[in-house]
């Protein structure tokens, strides 16, 4: 049987809803996220939108995201991610607004492809549930000089 895992983690992103909730589009994130650099498949003129395609190398391997929800109303993105032969993940981020702030909860659900394929998935997991607080920063850092 192939693994599954479950992570979450939370952190407070210190700016309005407004102001956090575009940079968690793929196009965004290229602002606070280091290395980040999504290649656009869908739209071609790279926008943040529900249906986006983007690429990503990984290891030497191309990774093919879709963005599965972009919904401003329900404070909710999430993002299904592909690594062939390596893992399926599903990426969901809920923000919750807190006056000037941000509550942001992100959970990572990965299974992998092949029974092969369970420790890279495990250590995977094992990322995901350190960083938030990777994440706090470099969001943060990026919210205090744009402000």
């Amino acid at each position: 049987m192939s693994m599954h895992t479950q992570e979450l983690f939370e952190f407070v992103a210190n700016a309005t809803l407004e102001k956090v909730f575009p940079l968690f589009g793929a196009e965004m994130e290229r602002v606070w996220a280091q290395g980040w650099d999504p290649q656009f498949v869908w739209p071609r003129q790279a926008a943040d939108c529900e249906g986006m395609v983007f690429q990503l190398a990984h290891d030497g391997r191309t990774a093919t995201w879709i963005n599965t929800v972009f919904d401003y109303e329900a404070r909710r993105i999430q993002y299904v991610c592909v690594l062939p032969d390596i893992v399926a993940t599903v990426i969901t981020v809920q923000l919750a607004p807190r006056s000037d702030s941000t509550f942001v909860t992100v959970r990572y659900e990965r299974t992998a492809l092949s029974d092969q394929a369970g420790d890279i998935v495990r250590d995977m997991a094992r990322h995901d549930s350190m960083a938030g607080p990777e994440w706090a920063a470099q969001i943060n850092r990026y919210l205090a000089g744009a402000m």
